[in-house]
């Protein structure tokens, strides 16, 4: 191999995995933030073939999450000032 062709794909590689990087790993970089809610939700698991569930509490209302696995999909809704929150 040539010095130019070992260069090239050495660049290559570089650009391959740095374009594999997760998006869930990078940091911040879309907005500023404000504070977290790191806090435990609660969960409902299913049998397999149906979608699991993730409720939690913030600001005095109710967030739900579903989800299936580890699928890249899911469904949220909030309820507005949820008694209980």
């Amino acid at each position: 191999m040539t010095r130019t062709t070992t260069f090239t794909m050495a660049a290559l590689l570089g650009l391959v995995l740095t374009g594999c990087a997760s998006k869930a790993s990078e940091p911040f970089k879309d907005a500023e933030r404000g504070k977290s809610n790191t806090s435990p939700a609660d969960t409902l698991t299913f049998p397999d073939g149906f979608s699991n569930v993730a409720t939690k509490c913030d600001n005095g209302n109710r967030i739900y999450v579903a989800f299936k696995g580890d699928a890249s999909y899911g469904a949220i809704a909030v309820v507005p000032n949820a008694k209980g929150c």
